[in-house]
């Protein structure tokens, strides 16, 4: 088949089949390209949307982009059922099969130590949002008052307890990351998510990943599931288990070259 090689992470030789009606980027079935003890699953891809130029330009429409990552993210999940995939970039691309047995062939030393490590391994996404009160309309309650002083008063107590809702997140976000950094192999602190961008309500306080090895996932899962609904205003949310992004190490063994490269 021409086209050239989209690849959506590298792995181990596995044996279990991915889903017979799996589908990556630009809707075409991933496949495993062997070289020596490594495998990067790869789909052809045409020229006309991830060539160099009309990738740097399809890049810039985000409907395109999103679409793009969801095949790609559903190419990584399918493999986490199966193995314990190291996930490339978004749109790692090269001219042809070649291309992408001399890339594993550049990196094998640090693919297989990073495998290594995440050999049985999984990610977990703990997230803490703060939840000032709001009224039926979403709104922060506006204080009333019959004078001017009393309003005051009334903003006063409002950016009181405002203040004493953040402080409790952050303890609370500490402590609980102390915890889960406890019953996990690895941690990463991430920077909290902006709401205008995820969508979220309330304020991240906490946007943390864990790696947590699959046979104590359970235990791990409960430990989080217990600390929801402790403290009131501050909302507990899990996700997972992923493939271990946090942990991939891609700025050394995941980079690779675009097509033309």
């Amino acid at each position: 088949m021409t086209g050239l090689r989209y690849v959506y992470a590298v792995c181990r030789p596995f044996d279990r089949p991915l889903p017979a009606d799996l589908t990556g980027v630009a809707g075409v079935p991933p496949k495993p390209l062997a070289h020596g003890d490594l495998v990067a699953v790869v789909s052809h891809v045409p020229e006309a949307d991830f060539a160099e130029e009309p990738l740097r330009a399809r890049l810039e429409d985000l409907d395109w982009l999103s679409g793009t990552a969801r095949a790609h993210q559903s190419v990584v999940d399918a493999l986490t059922e199966v193995t314990s995939p190291l996930p490339l970039r978004l749109a790692t691309v090269f001219r042809d099969d070649s291309g992408v047995r001399t890339m594993l062939e550049e990196r094998a030393d640090a693919f297989r130590q990073v495998l290594d490590r995440l050999d049985g391994r999984v990610e977990w996404g703990v997230k803490i949002y703060a939840e000032p009160r709001e009224d039926t309309t979403g709104r922060m309650p506006q204080p009333r008052a019959a004078s001017g002083r009393d309003y005051l008063l009334a903003r006063r107590r409002q950016r009181s307890a405002h203040e004493e809702l953040w402080e409790r997140a952050e303890k609370f976000a500490t402590r609980l990351h102390d915890t889960l950094s406890a019953g996990a192999e690895d941690s990463r602190l991430h920077a909290p998510q902006n709401p205008a961008l995820s969508g979220a309500s309330g304020r991240n306080v906490l946007n943390a990943a864990y790696l947590v090895p699959r046979a104590t996932a359970e235990e791990f899962v409960e430990l989080v599931e217990r600390t929801k609904g402790e403290e009131p205003g501050l909302r507990v949310e899990l996700t997972g288990p992923w493939a271990a992004y946090s942990f991939s190490g891609l700025d050394e063994p995941g980079g690779g070259r675009e097509a033309g490269g």
